[in-house]
């Protein structure tokens, strides 16, 4: 059964303070991969929105595993969340888009 509750939309301050305090935590940014080169959050993982399907089980095979997700603005975050849902992946959130990330990005 899903566990909906602990799938959701986080605000990038809760986001950012669970960051710090939990280093578990893998960030999922589904951006292209240029995009992801331009510029991320330290220790993300690039896996662009249309390989999440074929990739993600490779790269975070535990579905239970605290994930975070993030895009450009919150649109295809949203979507992988979707997709993430239906692969039976329970604990993940959607932290929205890094154009309005604050907490400093690495290139």
């Amino acid at each position: 059964m899903f566990n909906f509750l602990k799938s959701n939309r986080l605000n990038q301050a809760e986001a950012y303070q669970m960051l710090k305090d939990d280093s578990s935590i893998v960030v999922i940014d589904v951006r292209t991969p240029s995009e992801f080169r331009d510029g991320k959050i330290a220790k993300s993982i690039n896996v662009p929105l249309d390989q999440l399907e074929a990739l993600i089980v490779k790269k975070v095979p535990d579905k239970s595993k605290k994930m975070f997700v993030i895009c450009y603005s919150g649109s295809r975050s949203a979507a992988a969340m979707r997709i993430l849902k239906q692969m039976g992946y329970t604990d993940i959130h959607d932290i929205g888009g890094i154009a309005s990330w604050s907490y400093g990005i690495t290139r």
